[in-house]
């Protein structure tokens, strides 16, 4: 865990600091002065100088506090910390276009990614949030990102393949980066055969990339392939790669069930990831917040400074 400035220049700003301890000492000084001619007063003058001495020390603590908080602020503090699987949401997306019938799988790849995807909710922890999606052609949001279980569940078993042609991977890595807009560390399980044939793959991991997501990219199918309604489906591994390595995921290659079963237990242990949090407006709030106290000592406690 670390803390960065995105705009350190501002930090010049906190030279004020000091600045502000000097003008309030002397001027403190100045009033003592003042205070204490009256000579038939010493006694009074000396509790006196006490009292404007602990007044306005608070005032000073919360003047400096104040600049302090701004200059943090305007510099853009940023906290990046490592986030593990236990903190992460995700997002399944699932392949539902026709070559996803191939069935060197039985009964073929889609019913076993569902059922797979199925017991990897099961395992996970109860407070994991996790949304689904399928895509071909098109991309369809079959669960907004929730913690219940049997929503997310019944939203897999729903999943078929789709009627639009085409495998459309780019639609699919944006839809799921925005389900996940709101959560604080996120992560997209892609399971695919990696047959893309719609959209710009480099252009979809630049936006996940944008937007702090991992995609971890599990292939499905074998190399010799399998049979669908219209021919021979071979597996297409090297997109699915890219797009795992260019946004700090794992990519696995499946060929039988167990091994896609154990690849989405390892996923849960390789998800890990630099975060970063703009904590400048806490900051902001904070200034904001001392503000108002300073304005109300000085209106009512502190009015009248002796």
């Amino acid at each position: 865990m670390y803390i960065e400035f995105v705009r350190p220049e501002f930090l010049l700003f906190l030279l004020a600091i000091p600045l502000i301890v000097l003008i309030h000492f002397y001027s403190l000084k100045t009033s003592k002065k003042k205070a204490m001619k009256f000579a038939n007063f010493e006694a009074i003058g000396r509790v006196k100088g006490i009292d404007l001495f602990s007044k306005n020390i608070v005032i000073l603590i919360i003047s400096l506090l104040i600049v302090l908080f701004i200059g943090l602020a305007v510099s853009g503090i940023t906290l990046h910390y490592r986030a593990e699987s236990s903190s992460f949401s995700f997002v399944i997306a699932i392949d539902s276009s026709s070559s996803m019938e191939a069935d060197d799988f039985s009964p073929n790849r889609l019913e076993v990614a569902k059922s797979t995807a199925i017991n990897f909710i099961e395992k996970s922890p109860i407070s994991t949030r996790i949304g689904i999606i399928s895509f071909s052609g098109d991309t369809y949001t079959e669960q907004e990102i929730t913690d219940i279980k049997s929503k997310i569940k019944n939203s897999i078993k729903k999943i078929h393949t789709k009627e639009v042609e085409g495998t459309d991977i780019y639609e699919a890595i944006v839809t799921s980066t925005n389900l996940l807009k709101k959560e604080e560390t996120k992560a997209i399980i892609l399971l695919s055969d990696g047959q893309v044939t719609v959209g710009d793959v480099d252009t979809a991991i630049n936006y996940a990339n944008r937007n702090d997501v991992i995609i971890h990219t599990i292939a499905i199918g074998t190399e010799k392939g399998g049979e669908t309604s219209y021919g021979i489906s071979k597996l297409d591994k090297e997109t699915l790669k890219s797009i795992a390595y260019h946004t700090e995921g794992e990519f696995f290659q499946v060929e039988d069930e167990q091994e896609f079963s154990d690849s989405l237990d390892k996923v849960t242990m390789n998800t890990e990831k630099e975060v970063s949090y703009d904590i400048s407006h806490y900051f902001l709030i904070g200034a904001i917040f001392l503000l108002i106290v300073k304005y109300y000592l000085m209106s009512t406690r502190y009015k009248t400074l002796p």
